[in-house]
């Protein structure tokens, strides 16, 4: 299956979390094969898929001999001359990390320049999303971060769908208008609700009445095990199939969306 999914959210909201547990679950099926990218800044993608710590993973952005390679430009340096279509087909076997059947790339970010500088480090990042988004035929699971700052206008058409992650917090809600409107902007065409850490019906209703003009997907109820995995450094669910059957059943939404 090749399905292309971008998760946003205000920080807090369990973004990073969900994220993990949708890949997992998705990579629970062995007919899929999932490529999970942390595109956040703060990157702790990895400890949410169970990723021993002494197993660290070089964020794409760092890799400067490969940067120096694949653009010929030095890292860090800006205008002059270098490629703008970089080989990076080889990237996602060569520079990421598995486990339970989910492949993990870490993208890092570009310290000079600002977001969509002109520099060798953002023009490996932009095409490697463009070679993962509209390339690999496989589930690409993404992370980002509110500015979705890693997908360019001509890879965003091809995204399936923008989730964003909300709790019945009226910040997270009211974060969700301008992420939309990011995701709109360059090209995004469907933008859904994914409510997250809700208490009850009450909790449901809210993100429903608060945001009448979404599609919501589904509800993630709070669960002590988060919390618990969280404050012991360990992942939720060491067997994904004792999550919440909430996940199993937005993630049968999901694939349905390429049936």
């Amino acid at each position: 299956m090749s399905l292309k999914i971008a998760i946003g959210g205000k920080g807090g909201v369990g973004k990073t979390t969900v994220t993990a547990l949708l890949a997992r679950c998705l990579a629970a099926d062995k007919n899929n094969k999932v490529i999970a990218i942390d595109a956040d800044p703060v990157a702790n993608l990895a400890a949410g898929l169970g990723i021993p710590e002494d197993q660290p993973i070089t964020p794409i952005s760092q890799l400067t001999e490969l940067i120096a390679e694949r653009t010929g430009a030095k890292p860090g340096t800006m205008g002059g001359f270098f490629t703008l279509n970089p080989k990076v087909d080889d990237i996602p076997e060569r520079f990421s990390l598995e486990r339970d059947g989910v492949k993990l790339l870490v993208m890092g970010t570009v310290q000079s320049g600002g977001t969509g500088c002109l520099c060798p480090e953002s023009t490996i990042l932009k095409a490697l999303m463009n070679h993962l988004v509209l390339f690999r035929d496989e589930i690409v699971i993404m992370d980002m971060e509110a500015g979705i700052e890693h997908l360019g206008r001509a890879t965003s058409a091809s995204v399936d769908a923008l989730i964003i992650v909300v709790n019945p917090g009226s910040r997270s809600r009211a974060a969700a208008d301008k992420i939309r409107k990011l995701g709109k902007d360059i090209g995004i065409k469907n933008i859904i609700i994914l409510g997250n850490r809700v208490k009850g019906i009450e909790d449901e209703e809210l993100i429903r009445s608060s945001l009448p003009d979404y599609q919501i997907i589904g509800f993630l109820p709070e669960q002590d095990e988060i919390v618990a995995a969280d404050r012991g450094a360990r992942r939720a669910y060491e067997d994904i199939h004792n999550a919440p059957p909430e996940l199993f059943a937005i993630v049968e939404k999901l694939t349905a969306m390429k049936k």
